[in-house]
């Protein structure tokens, strides 16, 4: 009788620091050397175009996370696991469709790594039922936090709702567990599960239907080995220097490594490890980029122990019942194709519209532009940016944005509303970032004396609202 292991794999699209796929392997191994059943391990990923879009993913993300399937395929077939793929259209014609796979190779028992959102807990819940339910095994594991939602808490056994707190007792348990990352698993030596080959992954599945700009692979070339490579040299090169050029468009100064963590070829705890083996900071565990990466999972166990957030309510209710969202059609769309009239504005949009990507700084500054200055509703700007982003990561994304509007935890003071300005001149004061993407955009609007065209004059649009007045009708409201 073959016992088969099947690992689903999801957004932990890796072979290291995998805690399904490990302990999956690992017992797989146990019982091929205790001549017990035998014993092999199968892969699977579904294909579910109609939830993506039900769920905002943009095209480039999508794209991405196939080429990192790809790349995962060739991973696991060096440990000798076949990768299977499933087509169906959403969440819940996926279940069924886990078990008729599962009983095609004899499946007894299946792992997979939890995610968080509130639409994978639910599909993850109706999946194990019906696992257990056909007497199979069913391991869950928490691959994509450090430490586990709900580890984290006060002295009074509460969730943290400000950051400061939380990131304090994060590194302190952090500290106190001492978990680096997994290794790879060791290669099956044999697999019982017969002569099973991995499926092609397709590149045409529908996702035409989602928004935004093609991956561009230049950018983010796919697979584990890209990512640690970029990893290191991040932290070789950009470390030293991330706290001075981290808010800089124009720099390299961050570690663009998002992408990776969204589609999980890449851990947290990874990341930690990398600064701990190749940084010559003694303080490396309270540098910023730490500190960045403990927003990511601030985020995560928020959403997990706060699950009506997934269901896109603000974090503090009380606030946003006295906000009056305009619904201005014109305005939003001005701000969604980047014709706001304010520089920085536009350019942010336009990288986001044309990369996938958008620097962090200029991300607070739209967020901010459209919540306090043109008081559009904080959701529509969060599901554009899910529409759009290669590294759209629903819970950062939404505890972002609910951080801009000042309705979310820890969130932005109601008085603080970024001054495009003013935000220029601090961290664009020559314009570069501003003229890399609004220049392509510019008009040959005169020529010289010999009839030759002078160099690109920036025809820009109005700006569609006087900022002093709007920034004090904001403050009002708020106050």
């Amino acid at each position: 009788m073959i016992n088969t292991k099947l690992v689903w794999f999801r957004n932990d699209l890796r072979v290291r620091d995998n805690q399904a796929l490990y302990s999956a392997c690992e017992r797989a191994a146990q019982m091929a050397t205790s001549n017990a059943a035998g014993s092999g391990v199968v892969a699977v990923v579904a294909i579910t175009p109609e939830q993506w879009v039900l769920q905002d993913e943009s095209k480039s993300r999508v794209q991405f996370w196939l080429a990192n399937v790809n790349a995962l395929k060739a991973a696991l077939a060096g440990l000798n696991i076949p990768l299977k793929i499933i087509h169906t259209a959403n969440n819940e014609t996926l279940p069924q469709q886990l078990l008729t796979l599962a009983n095609r190779y004899k499946v007894s028992e299946l792992y997979f790594n939890n995610e968080v959102p509130e639409y994978e807990q639910t599909r993850d819940a109706a999946v194990q039922q019906l696992f257990l339910a056909q007497g199979m095994g069913c391991h869950r594991f928490e691959s994509d936090v450090v430490l586990p939602i709900g580890s984290v808490l006060n002295q009074q056994g509460l969730p943290y709702k400000v950051f400061t707190p939380f990131s304090k007792a994060w590194r302190q348990r952090f500290t106190q567990s001492e978990q680096g990352p997994l290794p790879a698993p060791q290669p099956l030596m044999s697999n019982p599960c017969g002569d099973v080959e991995s499926d092609i992954i397709p590149t045409d599945i529908g996702y035409s239907l989602c928004l935004g700009a093609d991956w561009n692979p230049a950018l983010w070339p796919a697979g584990a080995d890209n990512a640690h490579e970029q990893l290191q040299r991040f932290v070789g090169e950009h470390f030293p220097d991330y706290s001075q050029l981290r808010d800089i468009p124009s720099q390299p100064g961050t570690s663009s490594l998002s992408p990776y963590l969204t589609v999980g070829v890449l851990t947290t705890r990874q990341c930690i490890a990398a600064v701990q083996a190749y940084s010559d900071d003694p303080e490396w565990f309270y540098s910023q980029w730490v500190t960045e990466l403990i927003w990511r999972e601030f985020y995560r166990h928020l959403l997990g122990l706060f699950p009506e957030m997934s269901r896109f309510q603000p974090f503090k209710p009380e606030i946003e019942a006295k906000i009056s969202w305009q619904y201005d059609k014109a305005k939003f769309e001005a701000w969604c194709r980047g014709e706001t009239g304010f520089d920085i504005v536009d350019a942010g949009m336009k990288q986001l519209l044309e990369t996938g990507w958008m620097h962090n700084r200029v991300r607070m500054v739209v967020a901010s532009f459209l919540t306090k200055l043109l008081r559009q509703d904080w959701r529509l700007g969060a599901r554009f940016f899910m529409q759009h982003l290669i590294d759209g990561d629903f819970a950062s994304n939404l505890g972002g944005w609910q951080w801009s509007a000042s309705v979310g935890a820890d969130a932005a003071p109601y008085f603080r509303i970024f001054n495009p300005t003013r935000q220029t001149d601090r961290f664009d004061p020559k314009k570069r970032y501003i003229e890399r993407w609004l220049s392509p955009h510019a008009e040959l609007l005169s020529t010289d004396l010999l009839g030759e065209p002078t160099a690109p004059v920036l025809s820009r649009p109005q700006p569609v609202i006087d900022y002093a007045l709007e920034r004090r009708r904001s403050i009002d409201e708020y106050q």
